[in-house]
C-alpha cells in the first residue's frame, strides 16, 4: 500500500465495519480443516488493522463471532475461542504499543470466563489510546442489541424515569452497545455474500455497502484501499435528492 491517507477530513470514511466471511470456504477449497481457515483469517485481521492505521481510519469494527455462530459444531466453536484467547494474550502488547483502543461488543455472558477477563483487561489497558478505535463484535446480534435497548427504555418509562415522548433516535442510539462510536460510513463484506447477517442493523442505516468476492483469509491492505477508494467515489445523500447536473 502506498502512503496515501484517506482519513475522514479528506473524504474517506471515519468508520469502517467489516463482516469477515469465508474462512470455512477458504479451507474447504484447499482440502483443509475449517480451523485452518479461521487461523488464516486471523492473519487477515492483522492486515486489516494495519491497513486502517495506514489509511488514517479512526474507527474499525470487525464482526468476529455472531450470536448465531454458537450453533456451529462444538469443535469449531472451541477452536474459535482458542484463537480469540491467543489473540488477546499475544497481541495486546502490540495493540497497546500501536495506540489502538480495543472494545468488544456482544453478549459476554456466553463467553468463557477467562476470555471475558482478558477482554476486560484489554479494554482497561487500552482505554486512553486514540490512534485507532478497534471494536470487535463477539457473540453479537443486531436484533438482540435493539431489543435490549428497547427493553431498557421500556423499564425507564415504567419506573417513571423517562417519558415516552422523550424517546428519539439519539436517545435510542445511546442505549446501544456502540454508544459513543459513530455509525459506520462504510460496511464491507467478503466472500461475495450480499447480506448484513444481523450485524449493526440500526447503525448501518446509511452505510455504503461494498461486497468483495474474495474470501476473508485472502483479504489484504490493497482490498481495504480499493474499498475506501470506491467509497470516496460515491455520492452520499442520506435520503436527499441528487443535485441536478
Amino acid at each position: 500500500m502506498d502512503d496515501t491517507c484517506f482519513s475522514s477530513d479528506r473524504g474517506g470514511p471515519r468508520h469502517v465495519a467489516v463482516i469477515m466471511d469465508g474462512n470455512g470456504r477458504w479451507a474447504n477449497a484447499r482440502g483443509m480443516p475449517r480451523t485452518l481457515g479461521h487461523r488464516q483469517g486471523a492473519e487477515a485481521v492483522r492486515r486489516c488493522i494495519t491497513g486502517a492505521m495506514e489509511l488514517g481510519i479512526p474507527f474499525l469494527t470487525l464482526f468476529g463471532f455472531s450470536s448465531e455462530n454458537w450453533r456451529r459444531p462444538v469443535s469449531e466453536v472451541t477452536d474459535l475461542m482458542g484463537l480469540l484467547r491467543r489473540f488477546l494474550q499475544s497481541e495486546l502488547a502490540e495493540i497497546h504499543k500501536n495506540g489502538i483502543r480495543l472494545r468488544v461488543i456482544g453478549d459476554r455472558t456466553r463467553l468463557p470466563d477467562d476470555i471475558a477477563r482478558l477482554i476486560e483487561d484489554a479494554e482497561s489497558r487500552t482505554r486512553d489510546n486514540r490512534r485507532l478505535n478497534l471494536t470487535i463484535a463477539l457473540s453479537y446480534g443486531g436484533r438482540q442489541e435493539i431489543a435490549e435497548a428497547a427493553r431498557r427504555l421500556a423499564l425507564a418509562v415504567r419506573d417513571g424515569d423517562l417519558q415516552p415522548e422523550e424517546i428519539d433516535e439519539d436517545l435510542f442510539s445511546q442505549g446501544l452497545l456502540t454508544a459513543g462510536i459513530p455509525d459506520p460510513d462504510l460496511l464491507i463484506r467478503t466472500s461475495g455474500e450480499q447480506r448484513l447477517s444481523n450485524f449493526l442493523l440500526w447503525q448501518a442505516a446509511y452505510s455504503e455497502l461494498i461486497f468483495v468476492d474474495k474470501l476473508w483469509p485472502d483479504f489484504d491492505e490493497s482490498d481495504l484501499l480499493a474499498a475506501v477508494e470506491e467509497f470516496r467515489r460515491r455520492d452520499r445523500r442520506y435520503g436527499a435528492a441528487a443535485e441536478s447536473q
